[in-house]
Parts: C-alpha cells; structure tokens; sequence
C-alpha cells in the first residue's frame, strides 16, 4: 500500500512520519522543501498548486493525508494558492487516479468563534463554520471541497478539526485543545479506512477538553492520551485559566481578538 503524504516536511509530517510506517506500506512524501526519505519513504519534491506535480505524485497512490498548505495566517493570495487552489487541485488529481480515500488536516479556526456551550456541554463534530481569519476560511473551504468530492466522485473523505499537535502541551488553553501525536495518527489510521465523509474534532480525551469526540469515536478511534498529565508546572507557572475570557472561551482563541489587526 502506498500513502501520499503532503506537508510532509512541516512539524506534523516529522511527528506523523514514525507513527504511520507499518510493515507492508510505502510513505510517498512531498513538500516544496526537501525531505530525506527513510527507510519504506520516498520523496518527491512538488507543489500542490502544480496541476502536472500533483497528477505525477498521485500516480500509484492508494490513500492521501494531507498535511500540506500555508499553515498561519498569511496574505488573501497567498492562503488561497497554497491552501485552496491547492487543495482542489490535489482531490482532482486523486479523482483522475482513482484514489478512494483522503484524510484531510483541517482546523479549529474554521469554527474559531464559536465559544464554550452556556449548558457546560461539548461543541458539536460538525459546529457550523465560523473561521476566525483568512487561513481558518481556507480551511471551511477544504471542508467544502472534500464534501463536494464525496458527494460528486465518491471520495471518501475526513476532515480533522486538529486542535493544537505537540509532545505536550505549551500552555494552560492547550490543556483544553492539546492533541497528542499518537491520538493524531491513530485518528488518521482510523479516516483511512471509514466509509463516506466525515469532519471531526482533533484532541486528545482532555480531562478539560469541550469539543465533541462522537464523531470521531464512531469511527472505531479511542484516545489513549490526557492533557492533565501536563497541567500542574503548567498551572503553577500561569494558574488556572479564566475559561470566560476569549483564550479559554473561543475554539479560535486568540485568534479572535481584535487586537491582532492585519497580522493575525
């Protein structure tokens, strides 16, 4: 079995690399940047924009995560290329192909002002989109076109609503976002295989989580990691988090707020 894997040089393609190797399958990477291939790795060096790239790096594919695209928030143009045209690009080369299954890394910032539910409740899976910036409309957008596909050409397709992916969490809002790599990859494994198109919330079983898991629960994926192991340095260094300010109240956080004018 062959996976694509787009983005692959970016901090989540170095997480993700180790965890998706298996016996039997073969990580096709590609980046504008350089990648060394390990071992059952190979790479090759496209842009997701290029119609000719994404139709030759597809070709023999049997799956696609997609990791790849303009990360932070950026100029109009430059989000759309990289995060849009890109994208659309990439699932019509995977329709031409013949590809059956796309995991697709989305974003919190798609629904980044929606705020804590008043009944102490979770955020629904499918929290309809408000996007907190240029970069979290990409990412309704990449919702939108993996629905289309689905609906259209059959594509079956995920999309992860990833919350915040590192070994551990940074900060006390992370404590509520934070997802552990495993319970990433393990997420990822889990769209691979599912049937139809599905948008999901990425983070891990966070005892101070408030974004549903149902949707991803029913995919046949458990979290096998917590937050609350990280809390107390965290706690002790800034104290518990004032969950009605904007940080800790909005999926989007900070990246709600005014303040942050044209540089978001």
């Amino acid at each position: 079995m062959r996976i694509l894997v787009t983005g692959a040089a970016g901090k989540l393609g170095i997480l993700l690399r180790p965890l998706l190797a298996r016996p039997g399958r073969t990580l096709r990477l590609t980046d504008l940047v350089p990648v060394e291939p390990g071992e059952r790795e190979e790479f090759v060096q496209a842009d997701l924009a290029d119609p000719e790239a994404m139709a030759a790096v597809t070709k023999g594919v049997d799956a696609i995560v997609h990791l790849g695209g303009q990360s932070r928030e950026h100029p109009w143009d430059d989000i759309v290329r990289a995060n849009i045209t890109g994208s659309q690009i990439l699932m019509e080369a995977a329709r031409a192909e013949g590809i059956r299954h796309l995991v697709l890394l989305g974003s919190h910032h798609a629904a980044g002002f929606h705020t804590r539910p008043a009944d102490g409740g979770e955020l629904p899976d499918y929290a309809f989109p408000r996007p907190d910036t240029f970069y979290g409309v990409s990412k309704v957008v990449l919702e939108a076109l993996a629905s289309l596909y689905f609906d259209r050409f059959g594509i079956n397709s995920t999309v992860i609503r990833l919350g915040t992916c590192n070994h551990a969490s940074g900060d006390t809002r992370g404590l509520a976002t934070w997802m552990s790599p495993r319970d990433l990859a393990a997420l990822i494994e889990a769209g691979l295989v599912a049937q139809g198109f599905h948008v999901v919330w990425g983070v891990s079983d966070n005892d101070r989580r408030w974004w549903s898991l149902d949707a991803a629960r029913a995919l046949g994926w458990e979290s096998r990691d917590d937050s609350e192991e990280h809390a107390t340095p965290l706690i002790e260094k800034y104290g518990e988090p004032d969950l009605s300010e904007p940080l800790h109240d909005r999926a989007g956080g900070a990246f709600t707020l005014k303040e942050l004018g044209g540089k978001w």
